[in-house]
């Protein structure tokens, strides 16, 4: 955000800032991925597109935040993203949107894309996590399976706040998709990760590492 490395609890509030971003993306070099979000992009007040390309070119990522078209995910896919994460544009106020989910599979393959299920209260919510639609993450996550080759879940109640990931909520989830999934939100343990992975499951770590809980390897 703002040409920066930044994470944010909830979403909203800045907690970290660190202008150091070749650093960090060095400090990830072991990792087999590295999602990188676009949260300029994302709320729609600009973008940092040099950033997005570097990193992406340089190590292995899937990027999101703000990809609203076909044009704009070719894009990033050309630049070097493995994958590309689609949000907002796979729903609207009424839940999945199919025919836009079959148009972004059509022309990118399934296997590029990762679904973003984003959970607030037990319902998702798009458009930078502030709209609330009447859809649970386990529909979302039957109705976009056809389109995706992996579902990512965020637990927004816990996202950026270290309590711990709610394990249940993201079981929930897992048990209506043959989908990979890969869970975030409050992640702050070692622990938490082997858990997840005994259970097929992949982790996004973001604040536990930038604080200092979870050590690089």
């Amino acid at each position: 955000m703002g040409g920066k490395v930044v994470q944010l609890q909830q979403g909203e509030r800045l907690a970290i800032e660190s202008d150091d971003v070749d650093g960090w993306i060095e400090k990830f070099s072991a990792f087999p991925i590295v999602q990188l979000i676009d949260l300029d992009a994302a709320m729609g007040r600009g973008h940092n597109d040099e950033i997005i390309r570097s990193v992406a070119g340089a190590r292995p990522c899937q990027v999101g935040g703000g990809v609203r078209s076909i044009e704009r995910a070719q894009d990033l896919l050309a630049a070097g993203a493995k994958r590309v994460i689609l949000g907002s544009s796979l729903f609207n106020e009424r839940g999945v949107n199919r025919a836009r989910a079959e148009a972004f599979a059509g022309e990118l393959g399934a296997d590029s894309i990762v679904g973003a299920i984003d959970s607030r209260g037990g319902r998702v919510v798009i458009h930078g996590w502030k709209t609330p639609i009447d859809l649970t993450p386990e529909d979302a996550a039957r109705a976009l399976e056809p389109f995706v080759g992996g579902l990512l879940y965020t637990h927004v109640d816990t996202e950026g706040l270290l309590t711990g990931l709610d394990l249940e909520a993201v079981k929930t989830v897992q048990a209506a998709t043959n989908r990979r999934l890969i869970a975030a939100g409050g992640i702050r343990s070692q622990e938490e990760i082997d858990t997840l992975d005994s259970l097929g499951m992949d982790a996004v770590v973001g604040m536990a590492i930038y604080k200092g809980l979870i050590k690089l390897q």
